[in-house]
């Protein structure tokens, strides 16, 4: 049995565990706490290893390409900014999580709402490194991984390339371990499920929020997919994104199917350079790095899981909480891999910033397979659109360029 079809089993099992076994709760819960732990263990690792090979990765490119490259980061950047903030802004108009309060709501004793923005900046730096490794202390560690990847190509020859090496296997071994953790993710979202829907009293109405949730952020996929990203190359770089779209229909028809941009990425590069014209040099260098770091779509789904999340458990964020919330769902989604469900880890990281329970991710782990499948073909359209941009900031004439008035 294929794995989401497991995943769907284990919810619905789990959702009628809660609902009429309730008293079987306490003795299955663990199993749910094990997957949590488990997901909390891989964040510090995937989070540091992922950003410092593609640092690193841009850092050793020669000179030509190595302006290529950040400006390819740029717009990369620009796109999941805008991702993220059609999220943010569809998730708190409809408030998809305030129809439901799950039991037991949380204090938050530690959550950056007590903290000022000076001792937010001052936590960025760390008094001891291995701490706030141990710690899974968030910003250290992506400062950290910043500066690693910053440096790591300015030291001696035989040092750069042991430590390159480390980098890449530990970032490999990690994403290994992810896939096992993952295929063992229908146990203990069995035990989560079974947990939420034990400690909510109407749970008609904790289904009917889920259902809310998952067409916000169809909703908000939609709008980055069908108007944001259209605009920017129609207005921004004179081209015509419907013929764009059309042409890219191959390798997004794969990306939903398949729910990984890696599985796509033969199939982008060529429609990219054979359909929409763009030069081998700029494909070759802005598609397999966008589908390393550029995850729109993802970036988009962490800002309305957490922020649903929090509502859900009658968490209100503060200002600061919120910005946080679209600072770390920048960088997760920079470091997310384009495997299936791999966006969970990073989810876990930012509830970890916010101080939510790792828990609340069994509120969205029932629609993440499909979510998984839409916001992939996101991802992957957002690479291509990203390409077409360079490729017009470089001067390149399209066959998709729209006639001038």
């Amino acid at each position: 049995m294929k794995l989401h079809w497991q995943i769907l089993l284990a919810l619905t099992c789990g959702a009628a565990a809660g609902i009429l076994l309730p008293e079987i709760t306490p003795y299955i819960s663990w199993i749910g706490d094990l997957f949590m732990n488990a997901l909390s263990m891989l964040i510090v690792p995937i989070i540091f290893f992922s950003i410092v090979t593609s640092i690193s990765g841009i850092q050793e490119t020669g000179s030509n390409l190595k302006k290529l490259g950040f400006r390819t980061m740029a717009y990369y950047v620009l796109t999941m900014v805008i991702a993220i903030f059609t999220g943010l802004s569809l998730v708190t108009l409809i408030e998809p999580g305030s129809n439901v309060q799950i039991a037991n709501a949380i204090d938050l004793p530690d959550s950056p709402e007590l903290l000022s923005t000076r001792d937010i900046i001052i936590g960025f730096i760390p008094k001891n490194i291995f701490y706030a490794f141990s710690q899974n202390n968030t910003f250290p560690v992506i400062l950290i991984a910043i500066l690693t990847g910053l440096f790591l190509p300015k030291i001696s020859t035989e040092g750069k390339h042991s430590l390159t090496s480390f980098f890449k296997g530990g970032l490999e071994l990690t994403l290994q371990i992810t896939k096992v953790i993952i295929k063992l993710s229908p146990y203990g979202i069995f035990a989560i499920v079974a947990r939420q829907f034990s400690t909510t009293a109407d749970f008609w109405a904790l289904i009917q929020t889920i259902l809310l949730y998952f067409l916000t952020v169809v909703a908000g996929l939609a709008i980055h997919t069908f108007i944001w990203l259209p605009m920017l190359l129609r207005f921004g770089y004179n081209v015509n994104p419907w013929q764009h779209l059309k042409n890219m229909s191959t390798p997004l028809i794969t990306a939903f199917s398949t729910a990984s941009s890696g599985a796509t990425l033969p199939l982008t590069l060529h429609a990219v350079e054979h359909k929409d014209g763009v030069s081998a040099k700029i494909t070759n260098f802005t598609i397999p790095l966008g589908a390393a770091i550029n995850m729109d779509g993802t970036a988009l789904l962490e800002c309305v899981a957490v922020i649903f999340i929090a509502q859900a458990y009658g968490v209100e964020l503060s200002i600061i909480q919120q910005v946080l919330v679209v600072f770390t769902s920048l960088l997760c989604a920079i470091g997310a891999a384009g495997i299936p469900m791999a966006a969970l880890v990073m989810m876990a990281l930012i509830l970890n910033v916010i101080g939510l329970p790792l828990e609340g991710i069994g509120l969205v782990i029932g629609v993440e397979r499909i979510l998984d499948m839409m916001r992939t073909t996101v991802n992957v359209y957002g690479d291509t659109c990203v390409a077409v941009m360079v490729a017009k900031s470089e001067g390149e004439k399209l066959p998709i360029d729209r006639p001038r008035q």
